[in-house]
């Protein structure tokens, strides 16, 4: 037996006016997922346990089985694994984003105009972290670079305890009231304003700014944690397993699960990625002997965060047609028993640009088992069947179990 599971992150909305009152997902085309819709399971899975804030960290552990309430330590830790960043005990890790803030002359009346620096390209990005840490590292931190936007701070022998807000929730708005705050919150807001007089006017963003793009001028900090364990994924649910990701926060739950990493070139994390190459890879990871394979995909999530409709209905039919529509026929030809399963970590609404904790859409094929489905996927006719699973990281028991 095959399991492919299509994490589309943030996929879910709500319905928009300009869209006739219906999400993204209801208007995309996509015929796969609902051709498949009108024999499987739909139901909708509460992925946020209560007192969790809305995160992809929180979500995919909960979809990939594992409890938060048992292993959330934090969402930078995940990164930092990925990373090859090594922890001790006593260091914290704290993601660190290259954003765009505004050009007033006080830090504190700035805007966040662009939380990912116009989704700055990783060649650029890892020059000016490695800029900051020549200037400002030190033997009780250090800057590790990553992906585009997404970096690291590892602080050495602290607790954690300061109360951070993510960039993407507060899209074009000021930054006063979202500065660090509780513990060490001077020193972390200093950090911030001392990596703005250092990158404000580095040769890049002179550059980036000449060519009409959003400067990565300064740092913003949020998603501390500890160091990371999880269980060891074939040991718990006894299935060999495979990732294919393009994010530092996934690849981290990967290898911190024992999953196998499968790299697609040109897959980004954002919203311009390779899907096809994504789809063909997850197929691949199946042919390899893999019993498991868990796709991430970033572009619903981004587009949702930049409050982008027509990227978000793309990044669907993409998913669709590439992902989607290479797993199931690849799956077919390869005439073994399988099952899919496809759904969101969790909504980024575009009327809100941010995470929510509502429950999402799933909807589980088997290729042994004629179920009365619905005509299409959707939050919608995923509610209408009243299949409620309270405990997000029971869902995927259920998946396996699929026949």
């Amino acid at each position: 037996m095959k399991y492919a599971l299509v994490l589309c992150d943030g996929m879910a909305d709500l319905p928009i006016a300009e869209l006739g009152n219906k999400t993204p997902l209801e208007v995309s085309n996509k015929p796969y997922m609902d051709m498949l819709a009108k024999s499987s399971r739909l139901g909708i899975v509460k992925t946020i346990p209560d007192g969790f804030k809305p995160g992809s960290d929180t979500a995919n552990l909960s979809v990939l089985g594992y409890a938060p309430d048992k292993y959330y330590t934090g969402r930078s830790p995940l990164e930092a694994v990925s990373l090859g960043v090594k922890m001790e005990d006593d260091d914290i890790a704290i993601r660190c984003n290259l954003v765009t803030l505004s050009d007033e002359q006080n830090y504190e009346d700035k805007t966040m105009v662009d939380y990912s620096s116009g989704e700055i390209s990783t060649e650029e990005s890892s020059e000016l972290i490695k800029y900051l840490e020549a200037n400002l590292g030190c033997d009780k931190f250090h800057f590790y670079p990553g992906i585009s936007y997404r970096h690291c701070l590892i602080i050495k022998h602290t607790t954690v305890g300061t109360d951070f807000t993510p960039p993407h929730d507060i899209s074009k708005q000021p930054i006063k009231t979202h500065l660090p705050k509780n513990k060490d919150m001077e020193f972390y807001t200093e950090l911030q304003k001392k990596s703005y007089e250092l990158l404000k006017d580095h040769p890049i963003n002179k550059k980036r700014i000449e060519e009409g793009k959003n400067p990565a001028n300064s740092i913003w900090l949020w998603g501390e944690g500890t160091k990371p364990i999880l269980d060891n994924f074939k040991e718990k649910f006894g299935l060999n397993g495979a990732m294919v990701c393009a994010v530092d926060l996934l690849k981290g739950i990967a290898i911190s699960a024992g999953l196998k990493l499968y790299k697609v070139e040109g897959a980004t994390g954002g919203i311009v990625t390779n899907f096809l190459g994504k789809g063909e890879t997850a197929l691949k990871a199946l042919q390899d002997g893999n019993d498991f394979v868990y796709v991430h995909i970033e572009a619903p999530d981004e587009s949702g965060h930049q409050g982008n409709i027509k990227a978000k209905i793309n990044a669907i039919q993409e998913i669709d047609k590439n992902i989607v529509g290479t797993l199931f026929n690849g799956l077919l030809k390869m005439g073994e028993d399988f099952a899919i399963m496809i759904l969101p970590d969790h909504p980024t609404p575009i009327a809100t640009m941010t995470h929510s904790s509502n429950p999402v859409p799933f909807m589980i094929y088997s290729n042994q088992v004629d179920r009365e489905g619905k005509d299409m996927y959707s939050e919608k006719t995923a509610a209408e069947t009243n299949d409620f699973v309270a405990v997000g990281s029971d869902l995927i028991k259920e998946f396996i179990a699929t026949k």
